[in-house]
């Protein structure tokens, strides 16, 4: 039985309703579906999959660098300017990553509660004038 994908991330936050407008409105999934579990929580959705599974939770939770068990969920994507469109009308921080010998920009940003989250395009969609030079990367 070996495995072939990655079914979806859980996420505990206090914060349900703001998290729910952050998945929504910076990532562009949507509040779907969900099983009638006996605590309040959303399932968001990219295309037919639920990706990210919030748990509404009154205890308080690690996040933001203390001791997590999920260091971080990374999503991959096209049209890089959209996406830093969307993440300055949200008036969101983030920084760019370039893992050593891969043609891949990582947007990092963290959701509400802390989280960290990275949005993974291809180097290609960099403006060239933002692109490391061989001493930065």
């Amino acid at each position: 039985m070996p495995l072939h994908s990655l079914d979806h991330a859980n996420i505990g936050t206090q914060n349900l309703d703001v998290m729910i407008r952050f998945y929504e409105e910076v990532l562009g999934m949507t509040n779907g579906p969900r099983p009638e579990f006996p605590f309040p929580g959303a399932w968001m959705y990219l295309g037919d999959n639920a990706v990210v599974h919030l748990v509404g939770s009154t205890k308080p939770l690690i996040s933001g660098g203390g001791d997590i068990a999920l260091e971080h969920a990374a999503f991959a994507a096209t049209n890089m300017p959209a996406f830093l469109e969307v993440l300055a009308a949200h008036s969101l921080d983030y920084r760019f990553g370039f893992p050593p010998g891969f043609p891949i920009v990582q947007v990092n940003i963290h959701d509400p509660d802390g989280n960290h989250l990275h949005v993974d395009f291809h180097i290609d969609e960099l403006p060239g004038e933002l692109r490391p030079t061989a001493q930065d990367a």
